[in-house]
């Protein structure tokens, strides 16, 4: 079965996936289980507090520091220095490649993934959406992912 993660991106990440295109590939620090076409599902943090799309899954690697960046340099929207501070003190990085990404017609805010989803609190980073809550998000953002 496939997973279904609700991943937090900081706006300007959130802008360079959906609307500039320039963003192709997450970067994290701890590896969320995640298989070639699983779902992810994008919470912006502040200030913009809502789900706003989601992408499928291209491929993941989990790389030393170094050979990361070699992997992801001109991908990952961030420079040199930036990845490096990241990564600081971990042997190992995580980058989520990625296809398909696209926006919902009615982004979900915070206040109503709460009063939907008993108490909605954001991940820091990710979590697995159980199944009654992705059908729950899935009428909120009217989306068909068919």
């Amino acid at each position: 079965m496939s997973n279904t993660v609700l991943l937090s991106i900081k706006p300007e990440y959130a802008d360079q996936i959906f609307y500039q295109k320039t963003k192709k590939v997450e970067l994290r620090r701890v590896f969320p289980d995640l298989e070639k076409d699983d779902l992810v599902i994008v919470y912006v943090s502040s200030p913009k507090k809502a789900v706003v799309g989601y992408f499928k899954v291209k491929k993941i690697i989990k790389e030393n520091i170094p050979c990361l960046w070699e992997e992801v340099e001109g991908k990952a929207g961030i420079t040199h220095e930036e990845f490096y501070d990241y990564y600081s003190g971990v042997k190992f990085g995580i980058g989520i490649f990625f296809q398909k990404s696209k926006t919902f017609k009615k982004p979900v805010e915070l206040e109503k993934l709460r009063e939907e989803l008993n108490n909605f609190r954001p991940p820091q980073s990710y979590r697995y959406l159980k199944p009654d809550e992705w059908e729950i998000l899935k009428r909120l953002v009217d989306y068909d992912f068919e």
